[in-house]
């Protein structure tokens, strides 16, 4: 399988098509990696340590992509936006933002995104086990909501064998989500980049893809394998 990963980045990589072809590196990289575990000869760990490193160079491990969206843009839902970076490697994931929070406010709707999010990576191709989420505490007087609503998240994903790690900071200004096979996505609004729908029964409400959006700019990087060979 690492093999085919690795064959299929090149063929891409000749393609021009950068992107996709430093998804497929990582992939044969971790799938080495894995490899690298499980065998004891230690003459064959070396020759598989030497290829991961000459994977490594080849695949740069680096990468940004911006992504401008309009005011008012629809075709931005979620699964639109990451499911090329959530390949089947993925089972962690890194979200800071600090405005996870209960929807007490008519113009946000952020715990129901953070749990649109989630559904999103409960239904894969990833297997994601873990979810660390670092946000702020409500400044109002939804505290107690905030917190029950992400219990109830909590809850929820561990019915799907996800655990939920939640901690709060009062000095978390940045928005960023990370993936464990090396990309972060950072978007300017976070989670919450869609426009309140016009109403409960409005085409939108329920497809996030029918959404429209505020404006804001979605940046993509990827970042060198760091995980000991």
């Amino acid at each position: 399988a690492g093999a085919e990963a690795v064959k299929r980045a090149v063929e891409l990589d000749l393609a021009s098509r950068f992107q996709e072809s430093l998804v497929c590196y990582q992939e044969g990289i971790d799938l080495l990696l894995q490899v690298v575990k499980a065998t004891k000869d230690e003459a064959k760990k070396h020759r598989y340590r030497q290829k991961i490193s000459e994977l490594l160079f080849f695949s740069d491990g680096k990468y940004h992509k911006q992504i401008r969206i309009e005011e008012n843009a629809t075709g931005f839902g979620y699964e639109k936006l990451f499911q090329e970076y959530l390949t089947e490697i993925v089972s962690e994931v890194w979200v800071e933002d600090p405005y996870i929070r209960h929807v007490h406010q008519a113009s946000r709707y952020s715990l129901y995104n953070f749990l649109r999010f989630c559904e999103m990576l409960v239904k894969g191709p990833c297997k994601v086990k873990t979810i660390h989420l670092l946000t702020s505490y409500d400044e109002g007087n939804g505290r107690s909501q905030q917190i029950s609503g992400l219990e109830e998240i909590q809850q929820s994903l561990r019915n799907y064998g996800v655990t939920l790690n939640i901690a709060f900071s009062s000095s978390i200004h940045d928005r960023e989500i990370r993936f464990n096979n090396g990309w972060m996505i950072k978007i300017g609004r976070g989670l919450d980049y869609f426009k309140k729908p016009q109403g409960r029964f409005s085409i939108g409400y329920c497809d996030f893809d029918l959404r429209p959006c505020n404006e804001t700019t979605v940046d993509v990087f990827h970042t060198k394998h760091t995980k000991k060979m």
